[in-house]
């Protein structure tokens, strides 16, 4: 399947930068695959490869991350790709360029998930240099939230981010309760099956490979009395709980018309984008897939939707907690582990 579309590249006169037109343009997207690593990714695998060619750069599906028993669709890896595709749209936006995406352009090599190829320079929006910041300091916050509730225009702006093809309902108090069941039950499930705890405790170990895995830092110290629960990680953390709730949290549901690889590529965009939106405006962003990994539970999310669309992933917005310090960053793998510049070498500076 092949599905073609240019980055956005919004203009405006008095909050413009512009760029250095000389960069070669072998750096220009060796610095992209780079800054996207710092995408969000489940148990934080980071599933991708990114090749960087004369003319192009490269998403590949790096499959010896994937989760065989959680994810056996690789419907998760897909998001987590999506998000580190945006995330490279927009670093190269941010260096001035425009990008033609070639999505899943070769039926015959499914692993092949992107081609990007740079189009023209264009000044630099002040909103787009703002993503980036936003990319630097996005993280994961598992704690419960505060009581404080999320601004409505928030709301508002996070929605709108994920742009047309994917859409993102806000889920009323009867369909939070529904959620919180169907979470329930996927816990349980997965709490059942010894190969997705044994997948667990290996992303939550110390055997992971460098850079990769969720530390006991970033885990909470104890499970949070919260109407929607989160994810027993097996392990107990570092990270303190508090005294939050999740009843001033917004529940969504990111969702589309098809329920395949191409669609679950831009669910992982749309996810990118409105979470990097919600950090510039000062909103924590928890992403709960554990729903959408079982085959019952994710039906019961598409009732939800009154069986108008497929479920791609669950998100909770809300105001962090003062009462603690925040988790810090998740690692992320060592650039030349991700991004293979072997073709290019010598041409990058």
């Amino acid at each position: 399947m092949d599905d073609t579309t240019t980055a956005d590249t919004e203009t405006t006169t008095s909050t413009e930068t512009t760029t250095s037109t000389d960069r070669p343009l072998a750096a220009v997207l060796a610095e992209a695959a780079a800054a996207a690593g710092y995408a969000p990714s489940v148990h934080n695998t980071q599933p991708w490869q990114w090749r960087v060619r004369p003319q192009a750069l490269e998403l590949r599906a790096a499959r010896d991350r994937q989760l065989p028993a959680t994810d056996p669709d690789g419907r998760l890896l897909m998001l987590s790709c999506g998000a580190a595709l945006h995330h490279a749209r927009v670093a190269l936006a941010a260096q001035g360029w425009t990008a033609q995406v070639h999505r899943l352009p070769d039926p015959d090599d499914p692993d092949l998930l992107a081609v990007l190829r740079l189009t023209e320079q264009i000044p630099v929006p002040a909103d787009t240099m703002r993503l980036v910041q936003a990319m630097r300091v996005r993280h994961t916050d598992r704690r419960p939230v505060s009581d404080e509730p999320v601004p409505v225009a928030s709301v508002t702006a996070i929605t709108a981010a994920t742009g047309a093809t994917v859409r993102m309902q806000i889920l009323s108090s009867d369909q939070v309760m529904l959620l919180a069941a169907a979470a329930s039950r996927a816990e349980e499930l997965a709490s059942e099956d010894p190969q997705i705890r044994g997948e667990l405790d290996y992303w939550t170990g110390l055997g992971t490979p460098a850079g990769t895995g969720l530390p006991e830092q970033v885990l909470p110290e104890q499970s949070a009395q919260t109407t929607v629960p989160g994810r027993d990680f097996g392990r107990a953390g570092t990270l303190p709980v508090g005294g939050g709730h999740d009843r001033a949290a917004v529940y969504t549901l990111l969702f589309g018309d098809d329920d395949d690889p191409s669609s679950w590529l831009a669910a992982g965009e749309a996810l990118s984008a409105s979470w990097l939106t919600a950090t510039e405006l000062g909103i924590s962003v928890v992403p709960l897939s554990g729903a959408v990994e079982a085959t019952s539970t994710r039906q019961t999310l598409r009732h939800i939707l009154a069986d108008l669309g497929y479920p791609y992933l669950v998100l909770r917005l809300g105001i962090a907690s003062p009462d603690h310090a925040g988790p810090p960053h998740t690692p992320r793998m060592p650039t030349a582990q991700v991004v293979d510049t072997s073709e290019v070498r010598g041409t990058e500076s």
